[in-house]
């Protein structure tokens, strides 16, 4: 094998793709920036049992592990960078008012998510931490639009699910924690004779509701027939009540739902939501409620902190997203004549891109388009168009 090659679905990210990644980065940071949410910078590497706390078997199965060799204890690289954020509100910052929260960084997982799919995706996402209500739901998916549409990506898209929904179908019933799983890959997949397998012990009120699920997607209609089929518990009723409110929020997209996804059942505990976009194929960005999942940080039990908040992946958003045209760029020579070192310096204040051709650099420089030059005319230096 040679040396050089490196391991499945992971990729050197070369000039141009880099270059519009990391455009694609700031401008994502910037537009968090503008809600105000405060840009955090968690470690890569952290001990295991922190890493994994309170984040659920699949998490653990996506992470790496190894062992630390000064002190002897198990390490994890994550896998997802939520969970840590929810350490640093809960732990470090201890705030009691409203926190935001952004970041943007690497990740790596034991398997790629989906096919062709990279092991290290840049993840960035951002999080509200400390409200409840449904306005916090709302502000989280206005800005991970607005990311979207800084990236920029068009024909944007809304699918929009509630874990609550399922929960309170599910609540009372006993059956062992691998039928449960199975019971949500089903309503995921829509199957329903599978589903109706599994629940055939189950409660008759339980079971009629998830069968019902399997039919419940589609436009806002489905809200309707959701409130005329299913049981109408307190929960259930709250839950299509945001659903409804949400969507009445998103006036500049396409809004479908889907009650009966409940991907993420053991981590979300609230409102979901999946964004698509022309031309994207897969989802471009996932998020939702995860009430709680600070407390196990918290040395107190009022740091149970609601929060929402959502991530996505910018090398995969970059593959979809236009990307900018090359910045034009200014080609100098590469001399001691007088004067010129002062002028390139002076241009590259000014936001200038100056390359200086190097001695016996005659080849064509690539990743910049270098429109102008830099000429000596009558003892000045002063810029032709090429």
């Amino acid at each position: 094998m040679s040396a050089w090659l490196l391991p499945d679905h992971i990729a050197d990210v070369l000039p141009s793709e880099a270059r519009h990644i990391e455009e694609l980065r700031r401008r994502l940071l910037d537009t968090a920036c503008t809600y105000g949410y405060e840009l955090v910078i968690p470690p890569l590497i952290e001990h295991l049992d922190s890493l994994l706390t309170g984040t659920g078997q699949a998490l653990e199965l996506q992470t790496f592990k190894l062992v630390d060799q000064l002190s002897g204890r198990s390490l994890g690289l994550r896998a997802d960078t939520t969970p840590q954020v929810a350490r640093i509100d809960a732990h470090l910052l201890g705030r009691q008012s409203i926190t935001r929260l952004c970041y943007c960084g690497p990740v790596l997982h034991t398997m790629p998510e989906r096919p062709h799919a990279t092991r290290e995706p840049l993840q960035f996402g951002a999080e509200i931490y400390g409200h409840a209500g449904r306005e916090a739901d709302v502000e989280v998916l206005s800005l991970a639009l607005d990311c979207l549409r800084a990236a920029p990506l068009d024909g944007l898209s809304v699918d929009l699910a509630d874990a609550r929904i399922v929960r309170a179908l599910l609540a009372g019933v006993m059956a062992d924690p691998a039928v449960l799983a199975a019971v949500h890959d089903a309503l995921a997949a829509k199957d329903a004779s599978t589903l109706s397998r599994l629940t055939r012990d189950f409660p008759a009120a339980s079971r009629e509701g998830l069968q019902a699920l399997v039919g419940l997607y589609g436009d806002e209609s489905i809200l309707v027939e959701a409130e005329k089929t299913l049981r109408r518990t307190p929960i259930v009723r709250e839950a299509l009540s945001n659903l409804k409110y949400m969507a009445s929020r998103l006036t500049d997209v396409r809004v479908s739902f889907d009650l009966a996804d409940a991907r993420g059942y053991g981590y979300y505990t609230g409102v979901r939501f999946t964004v698509y976009a022309e031309g994207a194929g897969d989802a471009v960005l996932r998020g939702g409620r995860y009430d709680g999942v600070g407390a196990v940080f918290g040395h107190k039990l009022d740091r149970e902190r609601p929060a929402v908040g959502f991530s996505l992946d910018v090398k995969q958003l970059a593959r979809a997203a236009t990307s900018a045209p090359l910045r034009a760029a200014i080609r100098a020579p590469w001399s001691d004549a007088p004067g010129l070192q002062a002028a390139v310096k002076a241009l590259r204040a000014r936001g200038e891109t100056v390359v200086c051709a190097l001695p016996g650099d005659a080849g064509q420089i690539d990743e910049f388009n270098c429109d102008r030059e830099l000429i000596e005319a009558g003892g000045q230096w002063v810029i032709q168009s090429l």
